[in-house]
């Protein structure tokens, strides 16, 4: 080929390169969103083993309780004690005797979580009394306590082990209970705040409309993992702690047994509410619960201090003295009540397994003394 003066050569391209065009290219998206899910992979391994879960947990217990301690300092710093008493005395009897028998529905129900578990592992042998012993005084030594996976999971094991159940078979049946219980507050939580988003708000100081937001996708994940578990069977765990999830229909039980337990605590507070202003049950339900979830979170004793700061936060119209009063009553009526009467029980149980036992010994024959 004679190239010209002044022309220039034009060379072809490459297989390689004409390849390499035709290839279709990755999203600016999808490469996005791959690099956000590596920094979480990294993030979950530096905080795995540099620093640990645990520790994490920690710190944000200690976070919690700090911030609810300042609040509630500034909260309650210009109370009038005397106030707070009149409110005490002046309270409605027929309210409070209202409050506890709900109290006393709510702790009911709390038996069913355990029976539920039991039954889904398969030990049908447990008599109901029993997992309503253990139902009852593990909820009330845990909330009171703290810590209660394992305060509560401890009291289960003493119960549970003179039936036959390991402490593995117990850690699953701790496993199921929480399950009931978080189910039974996502769907009451997201109830609620999709119908009053700015109950919400009241706590987290969050819009209403992005509230509404995380409540609905909270449904839809609550659904999902409803369809999830109805398609088949499903089994979580590995090696020799395995566990199978309640099938669909079962899974609506549990979340009906955590509805009804929460709606007979919060139905209980708002009896002992003040009269004025007048809120909505759904409104109280939101705050109730938001305000537990924050107390169980701080692991602090029956999440005192940490509750009662994000009622008062969350409930400002209300006369910080009249509403102090309240939960004061629920705090009698729901943790130091029960708490009382599992302490007797247990206590009881001991010095009866004591008698049980010296007197077995009694009876045993004496052993043959040993050939010469």
């Amino acid at each position: 080929m004679v190239r010209k003066p002044g022309s220039t050569i034009v060379r072809p391209r490459s297989i390689c390169t004409l390849g390499a065009m035709n290839q279709p290219t990755e999203p600016n998206s999808t490469r996005r969103l791959r690099g956000v899910i590596e920094a979480a992979r990294v993030a979950h391994r530096f905080c795995d083993q540099k620093i640990g879960w645990g520790r994490i947990g920690v710190v944000l217990s200690i976070a919690i309780i700090a911030i609810a301690a300042y609040v509630l300092y500034n909260i309650l710093r210009g109370i009038d004690l005397k106030e707070v008493l009149q409110a005490l005395v002046t309270t409605d009897p027929r309210n409070i005797m209202f409050a506890a028998l709900l109290v006393a529905g709510g702790y009911f129900t709390l038996t069913f979580y355990d029976l539920f578990a039991l039954r889904t592992i398969g030990r049908d042998d447990v008599p109901y009394r029993i997992a309503a012993l253990a139902g009852f005084t593990s909820y009330s030594v845990g909330h009171n306590v703290g810590a209660s996976v394992f305060t509560g999971g401890a009291v289960r094991y003493r119960i549970y082990s003179a039936w036959g159940l390991d402490a593995i078979e117990v850690a699953k049946v701790c496993f199921i209970a929480g399950l009931t219980f978080w189910l039974g507050n996502v769907t009451v939580l997201g109830l609620g705040i999709a119908y009053v988003p700015e109950a919400a708000s009241a706590i987290n100081q969050l819009p209403a409309w992005f509230n509404r937001l995380l409540a609905i996708a909270a449904l839809i994940v609550l659904a999902l993992y409803v369809v999830w578990v109805w398609t088949g069977r499903r089994v979580v765990g590995r090696d020799g702690w395995q566990v199978v999830l309640p099938g669909g229909p079962l899974t609506l039980l549990q979340i009906g047994i955590g509805i009804v337990d929460l709606s007979f605590c919060a139905f209980a507070m708002y009896m002992l509410m003040p009269d004025e202003p007048h809120i909505g049950f759904v409104t109280l339900a939101v705050v109730f619960v938001s305000a537990t979830l924050l107390g169980f979170a701080s692991h602090a004793p029956g999440g005192i201090g940490v509750f009662d700061a994000a009622m008062l936060v969350a409930l400002w119209q209300y006369d910080k003295e009249d509403l102090l009063a309240g939960l004061l009553l629920f705090r009698l009526l729901y943790y130091i009540i029960p708490f009382a009467l599992s302490l007797m029980i247990l206590g009881l149980r001991e010095v009866m397994l004591g008698v049980r036992a010296s007197r077995a010994r009694a009876r045993r024959p004496f052993d043959p003394p040993p050939a010469a």
